[in-house]
């Protein structure tokens, strides 16, 4: 019996045992032949865990031949980026490792970077976080790749599976297991393109599984037992979390009611109720708008509903608040008129407050000429109440318009309404 878990003990040993990530390490990147070439750059792998950022650069090492250095910024001190240097000297070149990089402090960077910018150490760091938000500039300026993994396959997670299943010397080939292809396929299924999870999963199942006759016999109940919530990748707060929001958004303003559920409910198994809510709110009146005015509310009371009933219920209202968005008419021009105004007013469009619309209400404003005002409610003009010719803008600014009406759901009404008054004050 072994000591290390299966999917420590089966990452690659060379480039060759690689599974998956054939964009980055196929026989036909650069990057493969670079290294076959005995030159490994300085990268950052950037990814979900359990894709094989940690394996990759465990083949590159086995590849390089390079001494070989494993840390983790989470723990490693400076004495540990110390050690490495001192055995950079000795070596002349060492490959090191870093692990979570973008939780290396400033510290531990000063005392390695000049030996990554002169050649001694090359680093390969790992970050589930997207390095252009969370890793250090200096760091990222350093490495000549920047790499981004991506979910493993079901024929991926299939072949790292019967390759444990049959590897003697580091997985299960030992032992004597009756799986079916379709049970393969299961798990692989479960694993949700994650390796880490489908070997520690396919290691549970072996240990759970009944003996018959010397054979462990693989059951389906024992694999549906197992995989429950498997494919839940929680990270609150992190880079996925904040892809998972992005995609939930999009898939409710392309109207895809079927996407925005699904990414609805990953977000809900991760557990953070308020940024959903938040980030639901925001989606209200974004991209519903002004095209059907009565989401913003709804979607208002589902939130705050399931704030109140706290989850698992919490899922019910919120499910309603995104199907409504995504069945309803889309405009974003209220938000895209105040952008307008707001760039109008970063160029420098502006002027002066029109006198008539100064506040007046104090002794000595006549004096400072803040009168003229004229109150639309004493002007009837048909069923739109009041309404009188009489200018707002600032005079140098006075014929911009910020408002281009979608003509879509409610607000095609209101967009006749403001064609109507601009009709009016072109008469006017």
């Amino acid at each position: 019996m072994h000591n290390e878990p299966l999917a420590y003990r089966m990452r690659s040993r060379n480039l060759d045992e690689v599974i998956g990530q054939q964009h980055i390490i196929g026989k036909d990147t650069a990057l493969y032949k670079m290294i076959h070439n005995g030159h490994v750059p300085s990268m950052l792998l950037y990814g979900e865990p359990g894709i094989g950022k940690t394996s990759i650069a465990y083949a590159i090492a086995g590849s390089s031949k390079l001494p070989f250095f494993a840390l983790n910024a989470t723990n490693a001190g400076k004495k540990d980026v110390e050690q490495i240097v001192s055995e950079a000297r000795i070596a002349g070149k060492v490959l090191l490792f870093l692990d979570e990089i973008h939780r290396f402090n400033k510290l531990q960077q000063d005392t390695l970077l000049p030996h990554v910018e002169n050649g001694s150490i090359v680093l390969i760091g790992a970050t589930t976080e997207n390095p252009f938000h969370d890793v250090n500039p200096a760091i990222r300026s350093r490495c000549g790749e920047i790499l981004q993994l991506k979910r493993h396959t079901i024929e991926d997670i299939a072949q790292l599976i019967a390759t444990a299943l049959t590897d003697v010397e580091r997985g299960l080939g030992k032992e004597n297991i009756l799986i079916t292809e379709e049970q393969i396929n299961k798990i692989a299924l479960a694993a949700n393109g994650d390796a880490r999870k489908a070997l520690t999963l396919l290691e549970s199942i072996f240990y759970a599984s009944n003996e018959v006759d010397g054979q462990a016999i693989v059951e389906d109940h024992i694999i549906e037992h197992l995989s429950k919530r498997i494919g839940v990748y929680g990270d609150k707060g992190g880079s996925h979390f904040y892809n998972l929001l992005s995609a939930l958004q999009k898939s409710v303003r392309g109207s895809d009611t079927n996407a925005a559920i699904y990414y609805l409910a990953h977000l809900l198994e991760n557990g953070d109720l308020i940024a959903v809510c938040r980030r639901l709110l925001v989606m209200a009146y974004e991209d519903v708008g002004l095209a059907n005015p009565a989401v913003g509310a709804h979607v208002y009371s589902a939130t705050e509903s399931a704030k109140t009933l706290g989850l698992p219920e919490a899922r019910i209202p919120l499910a309603n608040a995104v199907i409504e968005m995504c069945l309803s008419p889309k405009s974003n021009s209220a938000y895209s008129a105040l952008d307008a105004a707001t760039a109008a007013i970063h160029e420098g469009k502006t002027g002066d407050i029109p006198p008539h619309l100064r506040d007046a209400h104090y002794a000595g404003a006549q004096v400072l000429g803040h009168v003229g005002y004229q109150y639309p409610h004493d002007y009837p003009i048909g069923t739109f109440g009041g309404w009188v010719n009489q200018e707002y803008l600032p005079e140098k600014i006075e014929n911009i318009e910020f408002y281009k009406p979608v003509l879509a759901g409610e607000e095609k009404r209101m967009a006749g309404i403001y064609d109507k008054l601009k009709s009016f004050k072109n008469k006017s």
